[in-house]
């Protein structure tokens, strides 16, 4: 049995929190052994990834590629100026072509719409590796990271500061899935999705919006940001100057919970969206999320594919 993974309720709350529990598992078992090496089970041997990449990318495509490898199967990077796909072929017959030659696609891309196309005509499971709406594998990540640091989801006091962004996004579809709080610092005309958020609060999550950063950490368990101005975004100057009040420091961080964690998606644009002492200080778990990138999607393609 295949399934598309676009968004996080394609999954599911009890889904997500099987993937943790098998990406802790799986991330245990593999202490100390070479990065490169199979997992003892290597549940898909013989299984290929076709990765699409309209664009930039470095967690997501060398986490991916070392997922496949670490579960035994093997990745293909295909660059969109250097198919036909970015010489104007349909989404519809890329997805045909791609469903006879490999297991599974993944796809990083702008237009939410396009990976919604791709998994309407492709017979194997399609993988949200980005759009400009979500960023689902990247909240799986996260949701690993405050789990293995000790935090329990349900219940959970999480903040977020600056743009109301496509991580954000699937920040607050969690926050409902698994039913914890966001509370949002930023300026008006930066809201998240409103259908995210409606549906967030509809499944029992907890959204909160607020123009005080203050007031949006203040006894936080997890804080977390991005990068003020996304890929391919108008408007920077503009951005980064409504923005500013939003900044992560250690005096906003003294607002958030004693034992409060830091987390960022990267690529950390310092001395914007966050000071080097609070992404390189020890409430910071920036690094093990962006290392947990490949155990968490190593749940997620097993899941996609029938065998989780």
């Amino acid at each position: 049995m295949s399934r598309d993974f676009v968004d996080l309720s394609d999954a599911g709350g009890s889904v997500l929190a099987a993937m943790i529990d098998d990406a802790i598992d799986r991330k245990a078992a593999r202490k100390d052994w070479p990065k490169g090496k199979p997992d003892a089970d290597a549940p898909l041997a013989g299984h290929v990834l076709a990765m699409i990449f309209e664009k930039n990318s470095t967690r997501t495509r060398v986490s991916f590629d070392m997922a496949m490898r670490q579960l035994g199967g093997s990745a293909l990077i295909l660059e969109s100026g250097s198919t036909q796909l970015g010489r104007g072929e349909t989404v519809a017959d890329t997805a045909r072509v791609l469903s006879r030659m490999v297991d599974a696609i993944m796809i990083r891309t702008d237009d939410h719409a396009k990976i919604e196309e791709l998994a309407r005509h492709a017979d194997v499971p399609v993988i949200n590796g980005l759009t400009d709406l979500s960023h689902p594998c990247q909240i799986v990540a996260d949701l690993l990271t405050i789990v293995e640091r000790g935090f329990s989801l349900p219940g959970l006091q999480l903040a977020w500061l600056g743009d109301g962004n496509n991580v954000v996004n699937s920040l607050i579809e969690a926050a409902g899935l698994m039913k914890f709080t966001v509370r949002i610092g930023g300026p008006l005309g930066y809201e998240p999705d409103a259908g995210f958020v409606e549906r967030a609060r509809a499944a029992g999550g907890e959204v909160i919006f607020t123009q005080d950063p203050v007031e949006a950490v203040r006894g936080a368990q997890v804080v977390v940001t991005d990068t003020w101005v996304s890929m391919g975004q108008v408007g920077g100057d503009v951005h980064v100057a409504a923005m500013q009040p939003y900044q992560v420091n250690p005096a906003l961080m003294s607002a958030a919970a004693e034992d409060a964690m830091f987390l960022h998606c990267l690529p950390a644009h310092r001395g914007e969206e966050v000071t080097d002492d609070v992404i390189d200080g020890p409430q910071s778990a920036a690094w093990d999320e962006a290392e947990n990138r490949i155990h968490a999607q190593k749940s997620v393609l097993l899941w996609a594919l029938g065998k989780l």
